[in-house]
């Protein structure tokens, strides 16, 4: 069923194939950037080992950030709504642990109550930048809180909300799924505006233009053209500023532990929550 509603969102213009672009950017993965998403998720979540601990990836995307907490030791569970991007975790399942039976993969949506609820719960529920892919965030990340288990960390990241700036994104977005006229429109214009400006500053300060790309892994352990391309065709698409999200999971029983915001501009702010014990 998630296969079949995938296939028509997209044919219709209403999805980017996350998945296809995820399966590229496969190719450029090795131990360093491994190595930088294990510490990301040390850092954010306070933790030196996952060991003993069930992991879920929400929206599992590439699969990197599965396999890094498989390698920090902890049981996991990757999904996905996009079928390529359950191969990419398969993929890297293959190639790391393969025929581990304490990393399980599936095809699934966020958006099925009745889906999540047969999950179960874990000690860390992970999600970045996912849910404001959804078509419903707000019921998204509503959703993902039964997958918390009481003391249990949840870990998202959402498209900070910058107003009539985000609006337009969002129909740029729109514009680059209604087809390859739309696809080709967007990057013409695009691409020229991510790359120019750095490539000329560079020039002037008489950098290397190519360290932007070469040091960007360091983030995340993603690449900078790639997460291009998942930003421009990245619909559906809604945001939120840090305060709404702090004031939904309170609400909810949750104490926030963790926050780095984007400063107010364009990306994700992440959060990491801990559900308190009943």
């Amino acid at each position: 069923m998630p296969d079949t509603q995938h296939a028509a969102e997209v044919d219709a213009g209403n999805r980017f194939r996350f998945g296809e672009n995820w399966a590229r950017f496969l190719r450029t993965l090795n131990e360093a950037r491994i190595a930088v998403a294990e510490q990301s998720l040390k850092s954010m979540l306070g933790r030196d080992t996952l060991a003993g601990l069930r992991f879920i990836d929400v929206g599992s995307g590439s699969g990197l950030f599965s396999l890094a907490a498989r390698r920090l030791g902890a049981q996991v569970h990757s999904f996905d709504f996009d079928p390529q991007s359950v191969q990419c975790a398969m993929e890297l399942r293959s190639r790391y642990f393969p025929d581990d039976a304490q990393w399980t993969i599936q095809e699934g949506s966020v958006l099925d109550a009745d889906f999540i609820d047969g999950l179960g719960q874990h000690d860390i529920v992970y999600s970045w930048g996912v849910l404001h892919h959804t078509g419903e965030m707000w019921k998204a990340l509503e959703l993902v809180t039964r997958l918390v288990r009481n003391g249990g960390q949840l870990f998202i990241a959402i498209y900070n909300d910058q107003g009539h700036i985000s609006r337009r994104w969002t129909s740029i977005k729109k514009l680059y799924c209604s087809g390859p006229l739309g696809r080709l429109l967007v990057k013409a214009v695009c691409i020229p505006y991510f790359v120019l400006p750095p490539l000329l500053l560079d020039l002037v300060k008489l950098r290397d233009p190519t360290r932007i790309y070469r040091e960007y892994y360091r983030e995340r352990g993603m690449s900078r053209v790639h997460d291009w391309y998942d930003w421009l065709g990245g619909y559906p698409f809604e945001v939120a500023k840090p305060e709404e999200i702090f004031d939904f999971y309170t609400a909810r029983g949750f104490r926030m532990e963790r926050m780095t915001t984007c400063g107010g501009g364009l990306g994700c702010n992440q959060f990491v929550f801990r559900r308190s014990l009943d």
